[in-house]
Formats: C-alpha cells, sequence, structure tokens
C-alpha cells in the first residue's frame, strides 16, 4: 500500500477528549492497568482503514530501541481500569473492531477476561502482541509482531539488554498464538537489510505461508517512510510478502491517540 492508498478512509475526529485517563481502580472489581483508550483508524496489516477502538495496556517484557508507544512501555503510564468499564467503552464507541495493543497486552492475565467480554458483546477483537507471551484466549485476528536481533536497546550495557534478547524471540509461543487465532498476520519492523534477510530466516522457521506476512518500515514520520520504501518494497515483492505502511503516521503524524 503507497501514501496514497487507504481502505475505506473516512478521517475521525482527533480531540484530546476522546483519550481515556485511567481513573482510580475499585479493588472490587478486575481492572487491567491501561495507558490510554481512543478511536481512530487501523494504520497497519490487513484491516488498515477500519474504524477501530483501540485499548492499549501499559507495561512491556521488551525494550525495542524503536518503539513510538514508550508511556506504555518505557516510561508505563496509567492506572487499573474496571473490565466492565473497558467493554462499556468499546460498545459505546460504536466501533464493530476493537484493537488491542500495548505495551504487550499478553501479559496481564486479565486480558483473558476482558478479551472473552469483548467477544461476548460481539466485537471483532485484533489483539497486537509481539508473540512471546501466550494466554488462553481466542482472538479474530492476531497481529504478531516478532522482534529481531538488534531491536533491543542500543546501549549493551543498558540493564534491558540482556533481557530483551533472550526475551525477543519464541517461536514456540508464536506457534501457540497463531492456533489461538481465527486469523493471524506477521508484521516485522525493518530499518535495514539485515533485518530483512533476519525476517527470511525467521519466516522459515515459523513456517508461515508468505501472505501472512506484513513488512513493516521502521520511521516515524512519510519522508523516512518513503525513504525506506524505495528499497525495501521490491524485496517483499520478490518475496511474495505484503508490504505494511504506516498509515496512521501519514494521516495523522506521530502522535499519540491515533
Amino acid at each position: 500500500m503507497n501514501s496514497q492508498e487507504t481502505v475505506g478512509f473516512i478521517a475521525p475526529d482527533h480531540r484530546a477528549d476522546q483519550i481515556m485517563r485511567a481513573p482510580q481502580p475499585n479493588p472490587n472489581r478486575p481492572t487491567l492497568r491501561i495507558a490510554e483508550t481512543f478511536t481512530s483508524l487501523q494504520g497497519e496489516g490487513l484491516l488498515t482503514g477500519t474504524q477501530s477502538h483501540f485499548i492499549r495496556t501499559s507495561g512491556c517484557n521488551l525494550r525495542c530501541w524503536f518503539c513510538d508507544t514508550p508511556y506504555a512501555s518505557w516510561q508505563p503510564e496509567g492506572e487499573g481500569v474496571a473490565i466492565e468499564q473497558l467493554v462499556d467503552g468499546a460498545i459505546e464507541s460504536a466501533c464493530h473492531h476493537v484493537v488491542l495493543t500495548g505495551g504487550e497486552p499478553m501479559l496481564p492475565l486479565q486480558s483473558v477476561e476482558l478479551v472473552s467480554r469483548l467477544r461476548e458483546a460481539g466485537m471483532h477483537v485484533t489483539i497486537e502482541t509481539a508473540g512471546t507471551v501466550y494466554r488462553d484466549l481466542t482472538a479474530d485476528l492476531m497481529s504478531i509482531s516478532p522482534k529481531l536481533a538488534g531491536s533491543g536497546p542500543r546501549d549493551d550495557k543498558d540493564k534491558w539488554h540482556r533481557r530483551h534478547e533472550q526475551t525477543r524471540w519464541r517461536p514456540d509461543v508464536i506457534a501457540q498464538v497463531i492456533d489461538s487465532a481465527v486469523e493471524y498476520q506477521i508484521k516485522f519492523v525493518i530499518d535495514n537489510e539485515c533485518d530483512f534477510d533476519q525476517c527470511v530466516d525467521a519466516v522459515k522457521t515459523l513456517s508461515v505461508p508468505a501472505d501472512h506476512v506484513w513488512i513493516m518500515p521502521q520511521g516515524t514520520d512519510a519522508n523516512a517512510l518513503d525513504q525506506q520504501a524505495e528499497w525495501l518494497s521490491p524485496l517483499v515483492q520478490a518475496a511474495g510478502y505484503r508490504y505494511c505502511d504506516r498509515m496512521h503516521v501519514r494521516w495523522y503524524g506521530n502522535q499519540r491517540g491515533t
């Protein structure tokens, strides 16, 4: 998909009051730590252009240097929000599609109940995960983004460097996550040709069809995405993968709540 293509694009009104800040938790109800919720268009992958309600959990077991949501990983924000309140918010959004993202939304055990409740309410649920944690749940779409070597902190003396490298690649877990999904897609963030070569090897290890693999350029502005596309798009096409532009960046810029 190039910068001119959108799927069912209808620009939402991104006002500051659309982002729900989490209230103090009620100790008598199960909660999840939530960085934000908002309604926007899905900007990546199979459902690009789909109006969706996003629920972003706070907390991550990885520390990618290119993370574009540090408030859910490097400096996690948010308080506990009751599951029933999250479900009510999704229903009130009038969106059929809900995206559970993070951080790493598979970390908290309470995500199992949240996903079950959302699907019982008739929602289509996408889970965006790095594929390092398995939970006994079913998602309508598992959007799995394995992290490649070199994705962790650039400083090898950073306390997270070793932990990230030891945790980032779990093909056995990814296989379980795929089996738990109605549909799935595998997304790789690519910064250079070495990353792409790693991606090819990873796809072989996972034994997934090429048309389930989406390749996304690393970049947080349109110019960077265009530059990456010049060399990356031909490689993606030759391998039979799908190119995954970051359309939310093109539509709204690299801003929170989109």
